[in-house]
């Protein structure tokens, strides 16, 4: 029996349809711990730093919050500073991973906002009213011996270089990507940087790499742009010569017209004087002979 009154019984529902729910975002917590180590790379942390799990986790879940709450504006000082091919439309994730990349200690023509997010990214201490020279100081603070005396080493390994190669200074011009990652923006930012301060950034070879991988691609868009104006020459001289064609045509087919529209006028003025001729000029030939009266 049902639960209910009596001599009632309850009412039998269907049963639900089950619904379709899309599984939600992978948390922090469940990502393997290779990913997690290269996405904290990715945002200025050293793994290694972080005794657990756990910490590395609420390491990168800070991280992501001080990105989220910074100057966007700030952040894109650092990136025209630096020279970066990052798109105008990046996020702020995009551009802290990049702003994350940056090595160079040499902080000439960056503003003080730019200082801040560089500093903070960098994981200094940073109250953000600092102004420029205490600013450098503390990032340059926070440089350890070692690796101070590894970047002085590239350094002085890239202005040889530089020197054997005869590289110049670099374009004064720089403009971010456009947001669809067109050709002129790659070129402009692949022109910027020297091989000097890419070897104090990333190592001899590391160096060389960036310098020759920038040289192919500025290479590859310029032949891409040539060919892209070849293409349009050709295109251009396609339309012309279809134009010049249908002119012609056009042309012909009035032509045809004409002869048509005059020959159907002079047909038809020598039907009307032939019409004229037979019923003005000779009605007898075409009257009926009179009949003959018969006289009884």
């Amino acid at each position: 029996m049902l639960p209910g009154s009596a001599g009632e019984t309850a009412p039998i529902r269907a049963p639900q349809q089950p619904i379709a729910t899309t599984p939600p975002p992978r948390q922090l917590s469940e990502v393997p711990k290779d990913e997690l180590e290269h996405l904290a790379e990715e945002y200025g942390l050293d793994p290694t730093r972080f005794k657990t799990r756990q910490h590395l986790v609420a390491a990168i879940h800070e991280r992501r919050q001080m990105i989220a709450a910074m100057d966007r504006d700030a952040m894109l000082d650092v990136i025209r500073w630096s020279r970066r091919p990052v798109a105008i439309n990046a996020s702020k994730d995009q551009l802290a991973i990049e702003i994350s990349r940056i090595k160079s200690m040499k902080f000439s023509g960056l503003s003080q906002r730019g200082l801040v997010a560089l500093g903070r990214l960098r994981g200094v201490i940073i109250q953000g009213n600092e102004p420029i020279p205490v600013l450098v100081r503390k990032l340059k603070r926070q440089e350890g011996i070692f690796t101070k005396i590894n970047r002085k080493r590239r350094a002085f390994i890239g202005s040889i270089v530089s020197n054997m190669l005869g590289e110049g200074e670099p374009a004064t011009n720089y403009e971010f990507l456009p947001p669809d990652g067109g050709t002129p923006g790659v070129s402009q930012a692949s022109r910027s940087a020297t091989i000097k301060d890419e070897i104090e950034e990333s190592g001899l070879f590391g160096g060389l790499t960036k310098s020759i991988k920038k040289s192919a691609d500025s290479y590859l868009n310029q032949k891409l742009d040539e060919i892209e104006a070849r293409i349009d020459r050709k295109l251009d001289e396609i339309d012309r010569r279809l134009a010049e064609w249908r002119d012609k045509e056009i042309a012909n087919r009035i032509r045809i017209l004409k002869i048509t529209l005059w020959a159907s006028v002079i047909v038809g003025a020598f039907s009307l004087i032939y019409s004229y001729v037979q019923v003005y000029l000779l009605p007898s030939s075409k009257e009926p002979p009179p009949a003959h009266v018969v006289h009884h």
